[in-house]
């Protein structure tokens, strides 16, 4: 399966100088918030170092791509349920996207499309569960914006010399910044709960 996901990667990459980048890339973008097995960074990252000024706006095109994406999959969760996402997903992953649904909402939906979590599994199990679709909608466009947007802001300032580092240390960049997300978290929890013991 690995092999197959690198030769699809490396094939697709191919297009990534061709006049059907940007198109390729957005559905990339809206079929892997779905099923699609490959995340779209790769490909934001090679599209936006060929069209370097664009970075930014490729970026927000992925962010838009992506959500809308998610909107679908949260769609055909909230029609289809359970039994689709059995059939799709691994017990354990279904079970760890509930659990932080449940608990977290908002926040488990950023960290999910914020960092390397299967996010195709949280907007679908988030249409399963009911969760509230503005919720949604901002926390998918507040993760997803926030992963990819440092990518196209890390290529627009430094271009061809941040390539080997985001190819390198992408996963690690990612969790560093949801580890921050939950220390937000965590302070506005602890926050909250002082103003309450105040009252």
């Amino acid at each position: 399966m690995k092999e197959i996901l690198h030769y699809s990667t490396d094939w697709l990459l191919g297009f990534a100088d061709g006049g059907w980048a940007i198109i390729i890339l957005a559905a990339i973008s809206f079929f892997e918030s779905i099923i699609f097995p490959i995340p779209p960074d790769p490909f934001l990252l090679a599209i936006a170092l060929i069209q370097r000024p664009l970075s930014i706006w490729l970026a927000i095109l992925v962010t838009i791509s992506s959500v809308l994406g998610a909107l679908v999959g949260y769609w055909i969760g909230s029609k289809l349920g359970r039994p689709l996402l059995s059939r799709i997903f691994s017990a354990q992953k279904i079970a760890y996207a509930e659990k932080l649904l449940t608990r977290y909402g908002v926040w488990a939906t950023i960290l999910a499309g914020l960092t390397p979590i299967p996010y195709k599994v949280f907007a679908i199990a988030a249409g399963v569960l009911g969760l509230n679709l503005r919720i949604f909608v901002f926390a998918s466009i507040v993760g997803r914006g926030i992963r990819f947007l440092s990518i196209g802001l890390l290529v627009a300032i430094y271009g061809e010399r941040i390539k080997s580092f985001i190819e390198n240390n992408f996963n690690i960049i990612t969790i560093c910044i949801g580890l921050v997300m939950i220390i937000i978290l965590v302070g506005f929890k602890m926050a909250d709960k002082l103003g309450l013991a105040r009252k």
